[in-house]
């Protein structure tokens, strides 16, 4: 019971972030690299390239620790992750 509680709630943080500190999302980092980058994870539900969306996000300028931390996270991502969705302007 407590272990798909808790599973439950890392899969929350990854739809909704962090309520009580809402990251900044800057529109100058969706970039031609970003967003086919995170278009791509969306449609295939694959998100194992995490990683290397955070280096194309701070390539592009972004210095959002939040951001950052957690494409570079163990996870897991899922379908509706808040940073896929800010890149893809979906929230």
């Amino acid at each position: 019971m407590a272990a798909e509680a808790l599973r439950q709630a890392v899969l929350l943080r990854d739809i909704f972030g962090n309520p009580f500190r809402p990251a900044i999302f800057s529109p100058e980092w969706r970039t031609e690299t970003a967003v086919p980058l995170a278009q791509q994870m969306y449609d295939a539900r694959d998100f194992g390239a995490m990683p290397i969306l955070a280096d194309a996000l701070q390539d592009a300028g972004c210095d959002s620790a939040d951001v950052l931390d957690h494409c570079r996270g163990a996870g897991p991502h899922v379908r509706g992750c808040w940073v896929v969705d800010l890149v893809l302007g979906k929230a």
